[in-house]
């Protein structure tokens, strides 16, 4: 081990205040620590997160804030007592660097589910006080636990959005026995959670049905994501004719939207898990007690989840639909992304623009 990239300046893109413009920030890693891994950052995929923290949506933003949450690199340097990577391997990070690693939920794996918090990627206060920076940066300086191994075979590119998109569908499909070929999955919103879950959705052998406001979305639905259908949200018709015919949803819409025409859809027993961050959620108590419904929430996942997850990827030769762009372009890829005006997932290529 080396100290060498203690004082190494990290060159980033940061907001400075609610505009949520973003522009060149130098600012300094921590140190390596014995258990940790600094990583040389390739790729970092862009997520609504991005856009809420540095607007400061939610009133708690920290600037200079470096957003970026789905990171995919190289390893450059290893703490000594690191043991799972070694210099050159490629290794993914997500939406948190840190827990108590003591609580039930960090021995389970689920540490994303932290008795006293976990530590997120970007804005969170570290244990040293520190406020993270994320992936809109050239390196990255993580304890080895929440780190993830990306096989070789994989492109980095495609993997950085697994990093939250993926893992955020995966571990609740996982969780509620979605991967029993067969069976029925309507998913809720094509954006890109959505697109993850119908990729998901084939590759475990559902029968996958998609939901959206958008028309314009059914061509790429069926052809390209392998959809089995596609039904207009709004049509009264498409919707009735559905009913009682899906074993599970999967909701990954953000924007406002009435969940009993969806609860209607579900077979009895049915489970739908709402991913997705609605102002409210509202329906009535019929339609989830008539038939024994099932409605569920979920937050990304844990360690042990998202590397299955990864794997499952590489296996399965399955890739997010991404647009490749430069660090240069992020302030832009934001407002698009505010737009819907992406598909499905914005990864900045790092290694190339960030000089």
């Amino acid at each position: 081990m080396s100290s060498e990239s203690a004082n190494e300046n990290c060159l980033g893109y940061a907001a400075r205040d609610p505009s949520g413009v973003l522009s060149e920030y130098k600012f300094s890693r921590r140190c390596l620590g014995i258990d940790d891994i600094s990583i040389k950052i390739t790729h970092c995929g862009v997520c609504y997160a991005d856009v809420i923290w540095a607007r400061n949506k939610h009133g708690d933003s920290k600037y200079p804030l470096v957003p970026g949450h789905e990171i995919a690199g190289i390893v450059k340097e290893v703490g000594s007592n690191v043991h799972r990577f070694k210099v050159g391997d490629h290794i993914g990070v997500g939406t948190y660097v840190n827990s108590c690693r003591d609580c039930e939920y960090c021995n389970e794996g689920f540490e994303v589910h932290c008795v006293k918090g976990s530590v997120y990627t970007f804005n969170g206060v570290d244990t040293d006080g520190t406020i993270t920076k994320g992936g809109y940066s050239s390196h990255i300086v993580v304890h080895e636990r929440y780190c993830f191994k990306i096989p070789d075979n994989y492109p980095l590119a495609s993997a950085a959005p697994l990093l939250c998109a993926g893992i955020t569908v995966y571990a609740p499909m996982k969780r509620h026995k979605m991967n029993q070929p067969g069976k029925s999955l309507g998913v809720i919103g094509l954006g890109g959670l959505g697109h993850m879950a119908v990729k998901f959705g084939k590759a475990f052998g559902l029968r996958v049905t998609v939901f959206s406001t958008s028309v314009s979305k059914k061509e790429e639905a069926l052809s390209q994501l392998g959809a089995d259908k596609f039904v207009v949200s709004s049509d009264q018709e498409q919707m009735t004719a559905l009913v009682k015919s899906l074993d599970f949803l999967i909701d990954t819409a953000s924007g406002d939207h009435p969940f009993d025409p969806y609860m209607a859809l579900l077979k009895t027993g049915g489970t739908l898990v709402l991913v997705g961050f609605p102002s409210e959620v509202k329906f009535s108590p019929a339609s989830l007690n008539l038939g024994m419904k099932t409605i569920s929430g979920s937050l990304t996942g844990g360690t042990k989840d998202t590397q299955e997850m990864i794997d499952f990827c590489a296996a399965h030769e399955i890739h997010p639909m991404i647009e490749i762009i430069p660090i240069q372009y992020a302030t832009e890829a934001l407002e698009r992304l505010v737009k819907k005006d992406v598909k499905y997932r914005f990864v900045i290529d790092i290694e190339n623009s960030l000089k």
